[in-house]
């Protein structure tokens, strides 16, 4: 499968959170090991007028980082986050974010992530680290 087929898949697959925040992969890079989300937030997922609330940059840094191993790594059928931080570095508003999500390291069972959110104009806003348990398909 192309890297544009893994995409549209990634994509006719979304779960409901990530169609709420607006979310779409737009990339997925194999040198970088990494998926390049899209989300168009509303104001819906704010405080204090346009800041997006911090659990809600946790999940788009989180799906990020989950979609590069299930857009990068071959037969997965499960992420699940054993561990995740983030670091707020600047206020996150409403409109549109990039979230990319980069394995660090995977091994059979388990992969270290991390993730990096930005606005339009390329500000870091946010950053995030993750230690995933990975289920992948049984053969034969």
């Amino acid at each position: 499968m192309n890297m544009q087929a893994k995409i549209d898949f990634l994509n006719s697959h979304a779960l409901p959170f990530i169609t709420m925040l607006g979310g779409e992969v737009t990339g997925l890079d194999v040198a970088q090991k990494s998926c390049t989300f899209e989300f168009n937030v509303s104001r819906d997922f704010c405080h204090s007028g346009d800041i997006v609330q911090g659990g809600f940059i946790t999940a788009m840094l989180d799906a990020a980082m989950s979609h590069a191993v299930f857009g990068l790594e071959t037969d997965i059928s499960g992420v699940s986050s054993l561990e995740i931080t983030t670091r707020y570095l600047e206020a996150s508003r409403a409109g549109r974010l990039i979230a990319v999500g980069k394995i660090t390291k995977a091994a059979y069972k388990t992969a270290f992530l991390e993730g990096a959110l930005y606005d339009v104009e390329g500000k870091l806003l946010a950053t995030s680290q993750s230690v995933a348990k990975l289920v992948r398909e049984k053969k034969g």
